[in-house]
């Protein structure tokens, strides 16, 4: 299989997994997701809520952008690539705190939850092709 179709599958899957969970964080785990809004950012329920929706819209467009929007892909990685560096934070957070939350309930858990972000962010820039801005 070429590296471009592997890249291609690879893009969709991961827009596939963006609009899952832009989905979860409007739904379902809408509450859990509450709970991983750093403190250093608000106390504030409402706010936690409005940034929770928030980052489940910007998801969701993410997500149908890394699938359908090929015309801007270099462009939409960088973007989604800097939308994961900074929900990082709450995973941070998660483990800072001892957050228990999608079953992440040790710290070794949530460490290892640490662990999957910056391969996530490489996978984003990669079959975006975004990485080739960054060899210029």
């Amino acid at each position: 299989m070429k590296t471009e179709t592997i890249k291609i599958f690879s893009r969709i899957i991961l827009g596939i997994i963006m609009l899952g969970a832009g989905i979860l964080h409007l739904t379902i785990l809408r509450a859990e997701f509450q709970d991983l809004v750093p403190i250093s950012i608000t106390t504030d329920p409402q706010m936690k809520d409005f940034l929770v929706i928030a980052s489940g819209v910007a998801e969701i467009l993410l997500g149908i952008a890394t699938i359908f929007w090929t015309k801007q892909m270099k462009k939409v990685g960088i973007t989604l690539a800097l939308f994961l560096v900074l929900v990082y934070w709450g995973n941070i957070a998660q483990y800072m705190n001892q957050i228990d939350a999608f079953n992440l309930d040790s710290n070794a858990k949530r460490f290892i939850r640490l662990l999957f972000q910056p391969p996530l962010i490489l996978w984003a820039l990669w079959c975006t092709n975004a990485l080739s801005y960054f060899k210029k």
